[in-house]
């Protein structure tokens, strides 16, 4: 399963994220195309719940998402050690 980031772009300052978890980016995209004329709704990784008209919607961006450990290397490090299943 890989991880995609959806944007929705309204105007130059107004956008969502929406982060979305299929095979490929073929089905990502494939998704993106099924939604067109739609109301759409989905929470967010905060809790916030959205809903939105895909009508209002004037740029939609697809990328792969590649989530970064923000603990770096040295927090691998110390689980690895304090654990010892590395």
């Amino acid at each position: 399963m890989k991880e995609f980031k959806i944007t929705y772009f309204f105007d130059e300052q107004h956008y969502i994220r929406r982060f979305i978890h299929v095979e490929s980016q073929e089905e990502a995209e494939a998704l993106i195309r099924s939604e067109r004329d739609q109301y759409i709704s989905f929470t967010d990784s905060r809790g916030i719940y959205h809903e939105l008209h895909m009508r209002n919607v004037r740029v939609v961006q697809l990328a792969e998402y590649f989530r970064v450990d923000k603990h770096g290397p040295k927090k691998a490090a110390f689980d690895c050690e304090l654990h010892q299943n590395c």
